[in-house]
């Protein structure tokens, strides 16, 4: 547990199951269908949904429903994949929503 002292996590809301560091955040600049909404290039504590196409607002992409691993709740998705170039940077990151994850301090 020493390990983590100093780091910067969020967890989610519901259980504070630790999903992410903020050190792991690639944009703060995200919408997902309830508001705002974080790109992450790591998560963890989380499990995956089936992989399934989507249609958001920059195009069709594969993508897999994030859950929490203690409490089961959905806390975003996970790009597998994105067939437009400008978008592959997408792939194998995490968006988190916002208002389902919580900033702690270690």
């Amino acid at each position: 547990m020493a390990d983590l002292v100093g780091l910067r996590f969020y967890s989610c809301y519901k259980c504070q199951n630790h999903v992410s560091l903020q050190d792991d955040i690639v944009s703060k600049g995200f919408q997902a269908g309830s508001g705002r909404a974080f790109l992450f290039s790591h998560a963890m504590n989380i499990v995956l949904g089936p992989k399934e196409d989507r249609q958001l607002i920059t195009g069709i992409h594969t993508v897999a429903d994030v859950y929490c691993s203690d409490c089961g709740e959905v806390l975003g998705w996970k790009y597998e994949k994105a067939y437009e170039e400008s978008q592959k940077y997408k792939e194998g990151k995490f968006v988190l929503e916002k208002f389902k994850i919580v900033r702690e301090n270690r």
